[in-house]
């Protein structure tokens, strides 16, 4: 029993307690240590990835800053081209010797990386050929030719170039308009006055090096010492161009300077990154890093678009890398070593060491973050003042900024010009003081208000037309942008008045040929005459008034600008002289242009009432109808003395023209209405002409089609002129009247002599079939007007107005037609027509007539490659000695002669016209060069030999002639017209009674040119 007692405990081993507290303290140092590599890890990451970050901004910056000065060296090349441009403004003519000492001057104190010399390219057409090889040759180039050899319409040879030196000198002489990418260039140079640039193309180097891959920019040389405002302008006055060829390997050396070094630039044409589009690559030796170190530039040379794709080279940044991953790494080991080493020994303090290290962290993350932060708000920053400054610089626009809540953010110059914006005011911050004073200008303020009020999203854009108190235009755009991280709204405005007065005064002309064929009133009609002219015109301020019927007494048409007291105060005007600007002009048939009112004196009796009415200058032109009689006055006044220029007599007379067709037309109307009171006063106890009819068989037939599945009656009835005949056969006529047989001219009512066809003439017409489908459909009345057939088969119009009576709708058994006869008022409504297309005087077309011919033909040749036509400008010489010497009345004698000489060598297709007081035009479809020249001298000859003769006397009548060909590539058909009107002024220039051609006046006026320097 007793050895059944347990034993005590046996106490552990000293080896063995000490086994477990190192067991212990391994495993507490082996948790730390491996928290420790964990913390190490990701502090050296986060420092890995911070100096990424800063490698890439740095990356970022040096891009922008290659990209700048590659845009800042292509500024200085287009700088020296103006500088060259310069000198051939300033000269009429640049001798060789002249152009070479320039440019090396230019060049002495100046680097241009890449330009491989400056030329200038000459602007000539085949007409001065012959004569600019002449002169090439005999200034020392004997062998000089155009390359490549051909004839063509116009050439543009290569005239100088600097240095003209090794395989430079055999491009003298080359036509650069015989490869479609130097003509597009040189075309678009021309035509926008501006640089231009050509893609791709072939330069060639020193002596020695092959040629490479470039591009070349022209500037156009007009002459004048400024290029004319409009394309036909600059066409025509175009002298050559400035241009020069870069290569692009040489172009890109050095861009960027030190930093640009370590940078790979690949240039593109255009906007896609494509092989077929590469412009210039980096050095093959240029072996580019890491792959994410590579952005996408664009910028716009000389109405060009270039991409450059950045890429940076293997060594880029490495002086500015720090080792601060490394540190952290090797600190974070040593750490973790010390810190194991110490958990192992000092197992009961650790968490005390712990929680330092931990507090220690969390301080690092956040110092790290906040220098992050600041880094990143510095970095956007930059990225959006950079941005914000290459928006402004890069638009002629007036440009405003803001962020889209109301504060202005930044704008240019041109903004402050155009809205003319005191210095006082600032441009920036809050806006309310900007826009008010935006407001203060404008004649609507909602388009600018509602603009300022949305919210665009992303390439969207809004557009509004602004109008100002002082008459122009502004065409406002608005579209978001990016600047950096933050949204903002760029505000685009540009001045657009010339256009919009253009299109005002179209409109205006418009409207009142409109009026007229409608057969608006008279006194519609003028007031649209004179509104017309105040609107495109401000400060004119216009009347018209007319001419009694005895001629003695001027009355108010139309003055609606003009104060009351002063149109009561001119109502029945004397038509004598002494009695104003429209008195004098009406009795002397003439205008009359007064400067200054208070010191003429015609006005003296008038002068008070037209100082009170704050007019200062009168113009007046007679108002004549097609016979020449004076009907009227068309006046124009100022508020100041003014004294009218061409276009303004040009604008009267039109005015006035207007003026005379719309009193014609309703005098015309007036008679017409009063032979119709006439006429009814003559029968006013004669019945209307009706006529009783039956269309219930028609009615039937029809209700029998609709049963067979025809839904469309109309169309199907016009595909089938049998059937309408058809139904017309089954319309009845059961009685008519007198005045109906009088209608038709039937003797009696006799059966079987009067049918449809006195009604609706063609039984098959649209007229009938309109017919049947409005009454069969429901209707109760219809009226047309349509054509008829009288007894004696005699065609003629009437008005046609069908009435079912009360009772008959379902059946149409009771129809009345009436007719009246408006054949008579047909005519006058073409005669009117013809009036206000052909000049009275002479009876050929007028200009409005011969222009809409032009603009035909143009049309036509534009369809057609193998079309061409010539057009002629004719004026008689000394017209205005004829006048003066034997009477007005002798010289519209001599335009109606002049006009009968044109008729008897017109062909069928040639379309004559008078275009001005003794101008005249033909345009010869068909005809060019030789032809057109025979026909002129032709029609100048048979003039010579024909003088007129007449009242016992002989007046010898010569004409001069200047001609010009339409080109289908002209921006309209108005510039053959310059061409010819300048032709014409050479023929008269060189002795008048000639005939010359726009190129040989072109030639002859270069050559004199030349006698008169040399």
């Amino acid at each position: 029993m007793d050895s059944a007692v347990s034993s005590p405990a046996v106490p552990a081993s000293p080896a063995r307690t000490r086994s477990c507290a190192w067991l212990g303290a391994a495993a507490l140092a082996t948790l730390v240590m491996a928290l420790c590599l964990v913390l190490t890890w990701q502090l050296w990451d986060a420092a890995r990835r911070d100096a990424e970050r800063d490698l890439r901004t740095d990356f970022e910056f040096a891009a922008r800053d290659v990209v700048n000065q590659l845009a800042l060296r292509m500024a200085a090349h287009i700088q020296s081209l103006r500088g060259v441009q310069g000198l051939f403004n300033s000269s009429d003519d640049v001798t060789r010797q002249e152009f070479a000492d320039f440019v090396r001057a230019q060049h002495a104190d100046a680097e241009y990386p890449g330009m491989k010399g400056i030329g200038y390219i000459a602007a000539l057409a085949d007409a001065g050929r012959t004569a600019h090889l002449a002169r090439v040759r005999a200034g020392g180039f004997p062998d000089y030719a155009i390359t490549p050899p051909g004839t063509r319409s116009a050439y543009a040879p290569l005239l100088y170039l600097e240095s003209f030196t090794g395989a430079r000198l055999r491009a003298l002489g080359y036509d650069m308009l015989s490869e479609e990418p130097l003509r597009q260039m040189l075309e678009q140079a021309r035509d926008s006055g501006q640089p231009s640039m050509s893609g791709k193309s072939t330069v060639a180097r020193e002596r020695g090096r092959a040629a490479s891959d470039g591009v070349l920019i022209a500037l156009p040389v007009y002459i004048g010492r400024k290029a004319p405002d409009q394309v036909e302008q600059r066409r025509d006055l175009l002298r050559g161009w400035i241009y020069a060829p870069f290569v692009m390997e040489d172009l890109m050396a050095r861009v960027g300077g030190e930093r640009g070094a370590d940078m790979l630039v690949t240039v593109y044409d255009g906007n896609e990154v494509a092989p077929a589009a590469l412009m210039a690559a980096g050095a093959a030796s240029g072996v580019a890093g890491a792959a994410g170190l590579r952005t996408e530039q664009r910028i716009g040379i000389a109405g060009r678009r270039w991409t450059l794709v950045v890429q940076a080279r293997a060594g880029f940044g490495d002086e500015q890398r720090n080792d601060a991953a490394q540190l952290v790494l090797t600190l974070g080991l040593a750490v973790t070593v010390i810190l194991s080493v110490l958990t192992w020994m000092l197992a009961r303090s650790s968490a005390m060491a712990r929680s330092a290290l931990r507090q220690s962290l969390a301080l690092t993350g956040e110092l790290k973050a906040g220098q992050q932060r600041l880094v990143g708000l510095a970095d956007s920053a930059q990225r959006a003042q950079a941005m914000m400054r290459s928006i402004l610089d890069s638009t002629f626009d007036a440009i405003l900024v803001d962020n889209g809540d109301r504060h202005i953010l930044a704008s240019n110059q041109r903004f402050r010009a155009l809205w003319s914006i005191p210095a006082e005011l600032d441009l920036a911050g809050d806006d309310s003081a900007v826009v008010a004073h935006l407001l203060t200008q404008l004649v609507q303020a909602g388009p600018l208000l509602y603009s300022r009020s949305l919210q665009l999203a992303d390439h969207e854009e809004h557009r509004e037309l602004l109008r100002l108190k002082d008459g122009r235009f502004i065409e406002q755009l608005t579209r978001p942008v990016r600047l950096g991280q933050e949204g903002a709204r760029l505000w685009s405005f540009r001045d657009i008045t010339e256009r919009k007065q253009i299109e005002q005064r179209e409109r205006a002309h418009r409207h009142v040929l409109e009026l007229l064929a409608h057969g608006a009133p008279l006194q519609a009609v003028l007031g649209a005459v004179v509104l017309g002219v105040e609107s495109t015109n401000p400060g004119m301020l216009c009347s018209i008034l007319l001419l009694d019927a005895e001629g003695r007494f001027l009355n108010t048409g139309a003055a609606p600008s003009l104060p009351g007291f002063f149109n009561a105060a001119v109502d029945g005007l004397p038509a004598a002289p002494g009695h104003g600007s429209c008195g004098s002009a009406a009795a002397s048939g003439r205008r009359v242009i007064v400067e200054d009112i208070q010191t003429h004196p015609d006005w003296a009796d008038y002068r008070a009432i037209a100082a009170r009415a704050q007019l200062a200058s009168s113009w007046s032109e007679p108002i004549r109808g097609a016979s020449g009689r004076v009907l009227g006055t068309f006046a124009i006044y100022h508020r100041t003395p003014h004294y009218p220029s061409a276009a303004h007599v040009v604008l009267i007379e039109q005015a006035a023209q207007l003026a005379g067709i719309a009193l014609e037309q309703a005098q015309a109307a007036q008679a017409l209405r009063v032979g119709e009171e006439r006429f009814r006063s003559l029968y006013d106890h004669a019945p209307v002409a009706l006529w009783e009819q039956d269309w219930s068989d028609a009615r039937e037939a029809v209700a029998r089609l609709k049963t067979c599945g025809v839904d469309q009656l109309g169309p199907w009835l016009r595909e089938r002129p049998e059937e309408a005949a058809r139904l017309a056969a089954l319309v009845r006529i059961t009685d008519v009247n007198g005045a109906a047989l009088v209608h038709v001219g039937a003797a009696a009512k006799e059966p079987g002599t009067l049918g449809l066809a006195q009604n609706f003439g063609s039984l098959g017409a649209d007229a009938f079939i309109d017919a049947l489908v409005a009454l069969t459909g429901g209707a109760l009345f219809y009226e047309c007007e349509s054509s008829f057939l009288r007894v004696d088969g005699v065609a003629r119009q009437h008005e046609l107005t069908l009435l079912v009576m009360p009772g008959h709708a379902q059946s149409l058994d009771f129809v009345i037609a009436s007719t009246v006869d408006i054949t008579e008022r047909k005519r006058i409504d073409d005669e009117l027509h013809a009036l206000a297309s052909t000049d009275f005087l002479t009876g050929l077309p007028n200009r409005r007539v011969f222009m809409a011919r032009l603009d035909d033909q143009f049309a036509r040749l534009q369809r057609s490659v193998d079309e061409c036509a010539s057009v002629l400008m004719l004026d008689i010489d000394h017209f205005k000695h004829v006048n003066d010497v034997h009477g007005h009345a002798a010289g519209d004698a001599v335009l109606r002669h002049m006009a009968g000489l044109m008729r008897s060598g017109q062909r069928k297709i040639d379309t004559l016209g008078r275009v001005g007081g003794e101008e005249f035009a033909v345009l010869l479809p068909g005809a060019t060069g030789p032809a057109a020249q025979q026909y002129a001298e032709r029609l100048r000859q048979s003039v010579a030999d024909s003088p007129l003769d007449g009242d016992g006397r002989s007046i010898a009548i010569t004409v001069s002639i200047g001609i010009a060909t339409i080109d289908a590539g002209d921006a309209g058909p108005d510039a053959a017209l310059i061409r010819a009107d300048k032709a014409l002024y050479r023929a008269k220039a060189d002795g008048r009674n000639r005939v010359c051609e726009h190129a040989e006046a072109t030639g002859m006026a270069a050559a004199k040119a030349s006698l008169s320097r040399a």
